[in-house]
């Protein structure tokens, strides 16, 4: 099973959090492992450790172009020495992407599906149709999140992580979130923020708590207003937010999910969300390498390495 590196809490200091009496800290989960970042570790490892006790050699997965999940799954397959298939979304255009080159470099097979065909993804005649193509596989959905994924992350916060009141993650698939929900104590409260536009993500949380009975003695709410535009979507004053962030802590976001949460975050300070003396804790899920696609996509340079001196 992949083997996680220490995950750092570091705790923030800035006048603006003095002034608002908030304790602020960041979950590093960035630091977890080398290649596998954030999140996607532990929605991998328990699902990686099935395929080899089921003795498949091979996963397979979906993804976009830009995919963390393509990402990681395809070096959390190197490590543990599987073989690996992903299927990507849209045509194949090369010189591939930072992300798609990478994958490929790391072994993983890449075949690119239309968009109408990729919609079929999780009905059992298309799956029987890719068995006949690729013969037995182990699949991992888009994004990762099934039941082991949701295992996995429910493993994210430890003993350490009892002393905050409040944590606070991005939400894409909802995966992570649910794990982190399973977990909380009878004193904590989760704040999730959805990359997403629109309220729907509020149904399909529910539905994977409902689906694989997740019983939590925490509370839970999800904030919508911070998409700033939809998924991928983004603003300069995201963009000015990731790098004043940068320039202060020496943590690099990302525009998609955790620059978006930690601007969210940061406002809810600013507005006293927070009772004064709160302490609060926001879950870095990783995903950094999709910072180099961003730029190649839009030329907006992103931070990629912690500065000189933080």
């Amino acid at each position: 099973m992949l083997r996680p590196n220490p995950v750092p809490n570091q705790f923030l200091t800035h006048s603006f959090l003095e002034e608002k009496g908030i304790e602020l800290a960041v979950k590093r989960l960035d630091l977890v492992h080398p290649e596998v970042s954030g999140n996607k570790f532990f929605k991998l490892r328990h699902n990686l450790d099935q395929a080899k006790k089921e003795g498949k050699n091979k996963v397979l997965t979906f993804g976009g172009a830009y995919s963390n999940h393509i990402y990681a799954t395809s070096q959390a397959a190197k490590a543990e020495g599987l073989e690996c298939i992903g299927l990507i979304r849209g045509e194949g255009v090369k010189p591939f992407n930072h992300t798609l080159s990478s994958a490929e470099k790391a072994g993983m097979e890449l075949h690119f599906i239309d968009r109408t065909a990729y919609r079929n993804k999780a009905e059992s005649e298309f799956l029987v149709e890719l068995k006949e193509r690729f013969g037995d596989f182990y699949l991992i959905p888009e994004g990762g999140t099934n039941g082991l994924a949701i295992q996995g992350t429910s493993e994210i916060l430890g003993p350490e992580d009892q002393q905050f009141s409040f944590i606070c993650s991005s939400i894409g698939t909802g995966g992570t979130f649910a794990g982190l929900y399973a977990s909380l104590s009878s004193t904590q409260y989760l704040t999730g923020f959805s990359s997403l536009k629109g309220n729907f993500i509020n149904k399909e949380v529910s539905e994977l708590i409902r689906i694989h009975r997740i019983y939590s003695e925490g509370q839970y709410s999800i904030l919508t207003q911070f998409h700033f535009g939809g998924y991928a979507k983004y603003h300069e004053k995201l963009i000015e937010f990731i790098w004043w962030f940068y320039e202060n802590f020496g943590i690099v976001l990302d525009p998609i999910y955790t620059g978006k949460m930690a601007f969210g975050l940061w406002e809810l300070i600013r507005v006293r969300y927070y009772p004064r003396g709160s302490k609060v804790l926001m879950i870095h899920t990783g995903g950094l390498q999709g910072n180099i696609g961003f730029t190649e996509r839009t030329g907006i340079k992103l931070p990629m390495d912690a500065p000189q001196g933080l």
